[in-house]
């Protein structure tokens, strides 16, 4: 049975819940007002008896935890130093490990990374993938945009979306976007 630890963290939107296992992978990370999502999350990767989820009892946070205060206060590249794993099938896995790869401060449409994977005409595919990624921020799903420039389907809100955006720089705050 998989062991995993929820830690907590401020945000620029609130709290943070981190799931982190006892190698210190991330496998999960939402917004505190989406724990609901999150645990179902967990059940559809590890199964219904497949994890227990733990308090984390910390004196200091995990590295995990501080790298993402750390890109909240300014250091983007902070989220390249987490370890992450995750359950999910072969298909979102690809389409996971080639979100990691867009950069800070860039996006890419849906149909753009549905090309990047092999599988130009699986767009929708690649939308229900991201919404399944149990590892927002770190796994940046938010830097996938509809193909007009719409900010779509993120799960933690458009607001959260735009502002992690800003906050990379791939789109200026004084942008009226049309979501």
């Amino acid at each position: 049975m998989l062991t995993l630890f929820k830690e907590i963290i401020d945000g620029p939107f609130g709290h943070l819940s981190l799931i982190i296992d006892e190698a210190e992978n991330l496998r999960a990370v939402e917004w505190e007002d989406f724990d609901a999502r999150c645990q179902k999350l967990l059940v559809r990767h590890y199964g219904e008896n497949g994890f227990t989820l733990n308090l984390a009892q910390n004196d200091q946070p995990s590295t995990t935890a501080s790298a993402l205060i750390d890109y909240f206060a300014g250091n983007l590249s902070a989220l390249n130093h987490i370890k992450t794993a995750t359950g999910g099938t072969l298909f979102q896995q690809k389409v996971w490990t080639a979100l990691r790869t867009i950069p800070h401060g860039q996006t890419l449409t849906y149909g753009d990374l549905a090309k990047q994977i092999g599988n130009p005409k699986a767009v929708r595919a690649v939308g229900l993938a991201n919404g399944a990624n149990p590892i927002g921020i770190v796994v940046p799903c938010h830097r996938v945009i509809g193909t007009n420039g719409k900010l779509t389907g993120y799960a933690g809100g458009v607001d959260k979306k735009r502002w992690l955006l800003e906050h990379e720089g791939a789109i200026p705050a004084s942008l009226s976007l049309d979501v």
